[in-house]
């Protein structure tokens, strides 16, 4: 969709027919992306799963997904729906208010 091609810098002709796991995800969590799809492919569904994600020019996202199982109007599985978010500015934004914190404890402490 447009937004992946926003957050991502790829193409829909680029990423289109390619193994989404194999090909952008890094190495470090290639099985454990693989397990959410194949768990939501069981009907396991799965929710706010974090894992980076890596941009066409290299850059490190981190995304949330939500994998949900798509059925047919009988009720069996098709497919997986995956609603992906991109969360780096929050995870950094996390990050530098904890840092924040503990330089105000340590004064606090002096």
């Amino acid at each position: 969709n447009n937004k992946a091609v926003e957050i991502t810098g790829f193409s829909k002709q680029e990423v289109l027919g390619k193994n989404l796991v194999e090909v952008y995800i890094t190495e470090e969590f290639r099985a454990s992306v693989k397990e959410v799809l194949d768990n939501a492919l069981q009907g396991l569904e799965k929710t706010n799963f974090e894992f980076p994600l890596f941009t066409k020019d290299k850059r490190r996202v981190e995304v949330l997904l939500n994998a949900t199982t798509r059925r047919d109007v009988t009720g069996d599985i098709v497919g997986v729906i995956g609603v992906g978010q991109d969360i780096t500015e929050m995870i950094r934004l996390m990050k530098q208010e904890a840092l924040l914190f503990q330089a105000q404890a340590a004064n606090d402490a002096k």
